[in-house]
């Protein structure tokens, strides 16, 4: 059975690309409420039995700020999988109004700089280090150094993986599968972006873990977007929120190990955790390809969202 984990992408920095964030989050985005807010929802999480918890070097301060949750909790090594990703750094300055919030450098020399942050501030809770958004276009997984430092990772009890973005996601997990040496891929696939699916079931086939991310698009696959009336209607006749009937779809997928939870509060993780308890059923499974969008339109969609 596929899981639910959190996502820290939203939580660890002022701003973000997901629809309703500003009345989610509220106004109080400095540093210590930001870090109050990520603190109560790994709480809420944990209470409800969430064990899975990802971040990333790019999203502001989550490492820290998972990092002092998990020692002031006293969490046991064990008791939990953590995942992180190198290869974007965070560059917002913590305002809301920054021309730009990360800058991607998927470089051996970006690995050497952000492998030793990243293992300084999870240290034995980290389990598995990851390609942040790595493409075939950029050449990281054909790059011999960066091979050398994911080596290097391995070494020290790190599980390798990758997360991957764009239209050509498909490709760029064919191209993880022929390299080798990937335990996990991290992959955007929801009802209105499943081009991913096929090379996925290739992925798990070839012994590869798979984690599904933008679950709910970034907002559009909940009541803050303008989701398709049959997802809707689904949510209605469920007595669920569409936010469920998307990340039911993502862990109903025979491919699918983890489905992320993007939630920044009790109130959207409580909502996202429901997808757990939806039958999946033939009505269901028929909204998965119809609703699809082309892939480019999707992504060029996605790349327009505001930074809120």
């Amino acid at each position: 059975m596929s899981t639910i984990a959190l996502g820290l992408a939203a939580v660890g920095r002022p701003a973000y690309i997901t629809l309703g964030r500003a009345a989610d989050l509220g106004d109080a985005r400095d540093v210590e409420a930001m870090q109050a807010r990520a603190h109560a929802l790994l709480d809420a999480a944990w209470t409800a039995g969430v064990r899975w918890f990802d971040a990333a070097r790019s999203y502001g301060r989550a490492e820290e700020f998972l990092a002092s949750w998990l020692r002031e909790r006293r969490v046991p090594t064990g008791a939990v999988t953590v995942s992180s990703k190198w290869g974007y750094a965070y560059t917002g300055g913590w305002r809301m109004d920054a021309a730009e919030h990360e800058v991607k450098d998927l470089s051996a020399a970006q690995l050497a700089r952000q492998w030793p942050q990243t293992r300084s501030l999870l240290g034995p809770w980290l389990d598995i280090y990851e390609i942040h958004s790595a493409t075939v276009d950029s050449g990281v997984l054909d790059d011999p150094e960066v091979a050398a430092g994911l080596d290097r990772v391995r070494a020290a009890g790190v599980q390798v993986g990758l997360s991957v973005t764009g239209p050509r996601q498909g490709d760029t997990i064919d191209r993880a599968i022929t390299v080798g040496g990937y335990d996990w891929v991290q992959a955007t696939w929801n009802l209105l972006e499943p081009s991913a699916g096929p090379a996925l079931a290739r992925a798990k086939a070839a012994g590869m873990g798979v984690m599904v991310k933008e679950g709910v698009a970034n907002g559009r696959l909940t009541a803050h977007g303008r989701p398709p009336e049959p997802v809707a209607a689904a949510a209605r006749e469920r007595g669920v929120g569409v936010d469920a009937i998307a990340l039911a779809a993502a862990l109903a997928q025979p491919w699918s190990d983890v489905v992320l939870s993007g939630a920044v509060n009790d109130e959207q993780l409580a909502s996202n955790l429901v997808a757990g308890g939806v039958a999946w059923d033939d009505e269901l499974a028929a909204l998965v390809g119809p609703l699809a969008e082309e892939p480019e339109a999707y992504w060029s969609t996605r790349s327009g969202l505001a930074w809120s």
